[in-house]
């Protein structure tokens, strides 16, 4: 994997400062420009937790769907959203077959007062009676993650020399929206062989700023497309987690850092059984906050309008709901 474009940084060499924390910032810099990707190690995330929190989410996904059905919810909802419900190549412009997962979704709970703002942004979590653990585990582990996607926003800022003060994420994220999916790849013998173009999750970009990714490798597991390698096996590290920007990052950035492109195989025949289950935090900013692009020579475009980050999300979450 030494020709990946995504490049591995340490927090912990930029957490300490002085000359390494040059080093990480600057190879920050590189692999977004490259691919919209990094692996990060360093992160002080408890080993024990994702194992935990996937060792649970496992026991609900082998409920039968008459019980999971019981906390079936859409696209951008809280609870199981069942297979057949999304396709995320539509993010693209592209009519593909539905991803071939289902998934468990909770998101924040920092609601503001207005009824039209929570209804959507900050939607009540719905935990099941079959699973117990499932709430705890989850709510520690998105927990965990806010505080890390923070750190991640201002590791960027700094990469572009837009530290403390200059940062321009200041006040935009101190009630940030987010999502969290656990994503089940249920195995070929279960779904049977993929039409053509169906994916586990279909090409596209996430649509905010930087999403956490704690995976299982596979067969049929995750892409990534760079414009200098085209798409291939992103580079996996037990230690590390996977970290991607997405639409509304990319647009900030003036065009400097592209939303990392991706995709994750169908499975595969010579690999029937495997099974994976990956946890994935979406980290946005306030649903109110106004981005106003990087104008050069940061970002590489000029003129770019400001944005809403939730009107702006909102659009790509309506792109992806099957029907």
């Amino acid at each position: 994997m030494s020709d990946s474009p995504i490049l591995t940084v340490d927090l912990a060499q930029w957490r300490a400062g002085g000359a390494a924390a040059e080093e990480v910032c600057a190879a920050v810099d590189i692999s977004l420009q490259q691919a919209g990707f990094l692996l990060v190690t360093g992160h002080g995330i408890d080993p024990t937790l994702p194992a935990r929190l996937r060792a649970t989410a496992r026991e609900f996904f082998a409920l039968p769907g008459h019980v999971k059905s019981k906390y079936a919810v859409g696209v951008g909802g809280r609870g199981w959203i069942g297979p057949g419900m999304e396709a995320n190549g539509y993010a693209e412009g592209t009519e593909t077959p539905p991803d071939l997962k289902e998934t468990y979704n909770s998101g924040a709970q920092t609601r503001v007062g207005i009824p039209e703002v929570d209804d959507y942004w900050f939607a009540p979590d719905v935990w099941p009676v079959e699973a117990p653990a499932l709430s705890e585990l989850f709510t520690a582990w998105t927990t965990a993650m806010k505080t890390l996607s923070d750190d991640l926003l201002a590791l960027m800022a700094a990469s572009l020399g837009l530290a403390g003060d200059a940062n321009p994420f200041r006040g935009l994220a101190g009630n940030a929206t987010w999502t969290s999916n656990i994503n089940h790849y249920p195995p070929l013998t279960a779904v049977g062989d993929p039409a053509d173009g169906q994916y586990r999750i279909g090409p596209h970009t996430d649509f905010g700023t930087v999403t956490v990714l704690d995976r299982e490798p596979g067969a049929g597991g995750l892409q990534v497309y760079s414009d200098d390698g085209g798409w291939a096996d992103a580079p996996y590290a037990p230690d590390a987690l996977t970290i991607n920007i997405g639409d509304l990052l990319e647009y900030w950035s003036g065009g400097r850092w592209p939303a990392g492109r991706h995709r994750v195989l169908p499975p595969q025949p010579d690999a029937p059984e495997e099974d994976l289950v990956s946890l994935i935090f979406f980290y946005e900013l306030d649903h109110d906050a106004v981005v106003t692009p990087l104008a050069p020579p940061i970002g590489r475009e000029s003129g770019r309008a400001s944005v809403i980050s939730g009107e702006f999300i909102k659009t790509r979450l309506d792109a992806i709901t099957v029907g």
